[in-house]
């Protein structure tokens, strides 16, 4: 879409030619001869860019400005006078405008101003489009599923998101701790600030902590200049530290500090920093067990579990699991650009009486598999992986293990093309095992 230019200018001449050479540049040009019709145009029109003269027969263009600003919140103004002087100049831009041109002195600037102001127009529109993108990914409206158990936890997260009350999720790994982190962030007053995530479990004491505070330059050996660390980095908005449990006790004493008073020390410096972090936690251990083994500061647990908010594992969600295979199955099959449409009943039988001990990452990536495998337009249970089909196997006496093993075998043999090393490969059996089977259940040409 092209961008929109409103030329205010009371001399009519003038006026005209410029939104012909400005028109000539692609742009979409509006005309107004004073404030009063230029205020129409921008309630009908919504200009992006607006070139406008200082002498107007109804007002002062430069103490105009805060008024159009007002009008269009997006828009950029441009200043243009036939009698340029440096007071005006300042003046506009304190006002809020992009620039100030001289006519006739700086006609060659106009359109490459247009150009960088189009520029940075785009931008912005861009950014928007993201950050609605993100924020729509990352809300409470984005947490898949209606049990009783899920709304109960996304009730008390959206009870405490607006204060800056610190908080625990626990629950088991994957039931969507940093989902419910993010939604809790873009839900509070801080979700224009940075949202920063570590996980505590993956990094060395030393690496966590370089990682966590920053560092002076110097402070160890490759440390060549300051860096920020993420609770700096996090100033004014979220910190999330995933598997806080598994922080080392000289660490603890840190960040308990950090949460007292919002004071820390980089690696090799002298000076404190102060910062304003919001700070979600979150685990999958039993933290007072921790505590008992001195694995885990008390005063930091009841510092960090102010507010704490258990995620129930995907098992305990009934209907849940289905919506998150069925919004996970259109995912992946429109990534892959494959015609699967749905699930059918064995499938949605089969996962139903799954533990998934993973969870929703596990149940993720099973549906994943089973997109990547099938080649029909609705997943069955055979396209899942072996272990599910025996566990229903278990469950109901109308299977018939050996038969749900042979057709396993019989539809990845099917996908691989009849390549019986990636087949044992992906039913992570011998080639050895492969070959015996397909013998034993007398699978035709092995496919």
């Amino acid at each position: 879409m092209a961008i929109k230019v409103l030329i205010i200018d009371d001399e009519a001449q003038l006026r005209t030619l410029l939104a012909r050479i400005i028109s000539l540049e692609g742009y979409e040009v509006l005309q107004a001869e004073d404030l009063t019709s230029a205020q129409k145009q921008i309630s009908l029109h919504h200009p992006d860019i607006i070139l406008c003269d200082v002498l107007l027969p109804d007002g002062n263009g430069v103490d105009a400005i805060p008024l159009l600003k007002r009008l269009s919140p997006e828009g950029e103004i441009i200043m243009l006078t036939a009698h340029g002087n440096i007071a005006d100049g300042v003046r506009s831009i304190k006002n809020g405008a992009y620039d100030y041109l001289t006519k006739g002195d700086d006609n060659n600037r106009i359109i490459p101003m247009l150009s960088n102001v189009s520029d940075k127009i785009h931008l912005a529109k861009r950014v928007n489009k993201l950050q609605s993108i993100i924020g729509k990914e990352y809300t409470f409206d984005s947490i898949i599923g209606s049990s009783k158990s899920l709304s109960q936890a996304v009730t008390m997260a959206q009870k405490v998101a607006p204060t800056d009350t610190a908080i625990l999720l626990t629950g088991e790994t994957g039931t969507g701790k940093e989902v419910f982190a993010t939604a809790i962030h873009e839900a509070s007053q801080r979700k224009n600030k940075s949202f920063v995530a570590v996980n505590c479990g993956a990094l060395s004491r030393e690496l966590l902590e370089s990682e966590l505070f920053g560092y002076k330059a110097g402070a160890f050996t490759g440390a060549t200049k300051d860096k920020k660390g993420l609770f700096e980095q996090a100033d004014g908005g979220t910190i999330f530290l995933d598997e806080v449990g598994e922080m080392p006790l000289e660490l603890q004493v840190k960040l308990l500090r950090v949460l007292e008073t919002g004071e820390f020390i980089p690696v090799g410096d002298t000076k404190t920093k102060k910062v304003n972090a919001r700070m979600i936690a979150a685990t999958n251990k039993n933290l007072k067990e921790a505590i008992g083994r001195n694995e885990f500061r008390e005063d930091l647990y009841y510092r960090i579990s102010v507010f704490t908010i258990e995620l129930p594992p995907l098992r305990e969600r009934g209907n849940d699991i289905v919506e998150l295979a069925q919004k996970f199955t259109q995912a992946f099959a429109e990534k892959m650009k494959k015609n699967v449409r749905g699930m059918d009943e064995s499938f949605i039988k089969a996962i139903k009486n799954y533990p998934w001990r993973g969870n929703i990452r596990e149940l993720r990536n099973t549906i994943e598999r089973s997109i990547i495998l099938t080649s029909d337009e609705e997943l069955d249970a055979l396209d899942l992986p072996l272990e599910i089909q025996m566990q229903q196997c278990d469950n109901s006496s109308s299977f018939d293990l050996a038969s749900v093993e042979k057709s396993h075998i019989a539809k990845i043999l099917k996908y691989t093309g009849g390549n019986k090393t990636e087949t044992a490969r992906l039913l992570k059996i011998g080639l050895t095992t492969l070959y015996r089977k397909i013998e034993e259940y007398g699978i035709a040409n092995g496919q």
